[in-house]
């Protein structure tokens, strides 16, 4: 997305000749002929340059930067100054601005400095993008042993080369987040920014200014502009896990992105192009939602180019081994200890145990045991009591229950050991609190 830059320069030649020769450039370019004119123009919109002149009517360029530093607004000051006004641009270099040139300058000196500004941008916008992805290495491991798995994998491949929105669906903590990761690890925007965030974590005002940004004074605690993950994203991936806890009204926001390539700032005026792919997750059943309208049929419809499915664990058990091998040697170097392997006794455990936070317990189960574990192998006794009682030696066949009444009862027995926490049961669970909720207000019914 190409820098806005504003310049504010009261000699009218001069601004015209600087906003053509930048427009050439490829910029978006904004004059002001005062300094007053440019302020309002600071207040309303958000700029990635300010090249103001030293001396102006209203206010002077060294007032402007000092507005701006006082704002902490993201914008950076070039100040233009006569030869025998070297010393305040010095001094404006002190309060902050980021270079001065002199008149008469040479045009192709500007540019190369607005350049050197975006290049700056470029990277900063990238270190923002590494730090919000899952894990910092893009080397992705996705075990499949399953057949399940397997096709999703072929599947994956088989759209590397398009641009298509994804629609990951699936119970929590089956990996939906990391195979949102090889999606875009694989395809055409790999090295554009992936970022993601969790839409049942945040409530509506703080999602709307994550997703969309905000502009300065939008709401209280709003000091300054503040790009959002939207526009952040731009020429990459942008994954919004748990999708269907979003609002309507913020579902409506999102379905204008998606089909436009544009929105508005919280509190924002001008439109804000971005060329992002996306990919969404959800861990309900979407009809359902969609009849109750909580879900957007168009939305739905316009993230669903491509559906990939994540089934839980319990249906594809060929993965719990070579999984719990895998988590075993990740934790193993943080813990010091020299566990070989798995008994078969434990091994058995977990192959039979119903895993109602699908892999995220799986892996929460390994590093706990790997804690507890004193000998050369994992054994059953350092896994957590609750699920030995899933492991099936004998069935009553009068008596047989529901994968779902396992996930109940487990679900109440985990929340009661935990004298009724529910945050940090649903967090061993490897399942959102909403999700738990959702379980145990099934079992109620029943």
């Amino acid at each position: 997305m190409a820098l806005k830059i504003l310049i504010a320069e009261d000699e009218a030649i001069t601004l015209k000749h600087l906003i053509y020769t930048l427009q050439q450039e490829g910029y978006y370019v904004e004059g002001a002929g005062d300094g007053q004119d440019a302020l309002r123009k600071i207040e309303s919109d958000f700029f990635d340059i300010l090249i103001a002149d030293i001396k102006m009517p209203g206010l002077s360029g060294i007032e402007l930067l000092e507005r701006i530093k006082k704002e902490q607004l993201e914008t950076e000051v070039i100040i233009i100054t006569g030869f025998g006004s070297i010393g305040s641009a010095v001094e404006a270099m002190k309060k902050g601005a980021y270079d001065y040139i002199t008149k008469p300058f040479d045009i192709d000196e500007l540019i190369l400095r607005v350049k050197k500004i975006e290049d700056k941008k470029i990277l900063k916008g990238e270190n923002t993008a590494l730090k919000a992805l899952f894990g910092v290495n893009k080397k992705i491991s996705i075990i499949a042993k399953s057949e399940s798995m397997k096709k999703i994998l072929s599947l994956i491949e088989n759209i590397n080369d398009s641009d298509c929105n994804v629609l990951l669906t699936g119970e929590s903590g089956v990996g939906k987040n990391l195979i949102a990761r090889m999606i875009h690890f694989t395809s055409k925007r790999q090295d554009g920014p992936f970022l993601a965030i969790n839409c049942a974590t945040l409530t509506e005002e703080i999602l709307a200014s994550e997703l969309f940004g905000h502009k300065r004074g939008a709401f209280t605690g709003a000091v300054a502009t503040k790009k959002g993950l939207a526009e952040v994203a731009d020429t990459g991936t942008l994954f919004l896990d748990e999708i269907a806890e979003m609002s309507p009204s913020l579902q409506a926001k999102l379905l204008k992105v998606v089909e436009e390539g544009e929105f508005f700032r919280v509190g924002g005026t001008r439109s804000i192009k971005v060329d992002v792919r996306f990919i969404a997750a959800i861990n309900q059943n979407v009809k359902s939602l969609i009849a109750d309208g909580r879900f957007r049929e168009d939305l739905y419809y316009r993230l669903n180019v491509m559906e990939i499915d994540t089934p839980p664990l319990r249906k594809r058990r060929k993965d719990i081994e070579p999984l719990s091998r895998y988590f075993l040697q990740k934790y193993l170097p943080g813990y010091n200890k020299k566990i070989k392997d798995f008994t078969k006794e434990a091994m058995d455990i977990l192959k039979n145990y119903s895993f109602p936070g699908n892999v995220r317990e799986l892996e929460n189960i390994i590093e706990r045991a790997i804690i507890l574990e004193k000998k050369p192998f994992i054994t059953s006794k350092s896994l957590p009591q609750t699920i030995k009682m899933f492991h099936i030696e004998t069935i009553d066949p009068s008596n047989i229950k529901t994968i779902d009444e396992f996930n109940m009862e487990y679900a109440k027995q985990v929340v009661e050991m935990l004298g009724d926490n529910k945050t940090k049961a649903a967090e061993l669970l490897g399942i959102s609190r909403t999700s738990l909720w959702r379980i145990l207000k099934e079992g109620n019914r029943s």
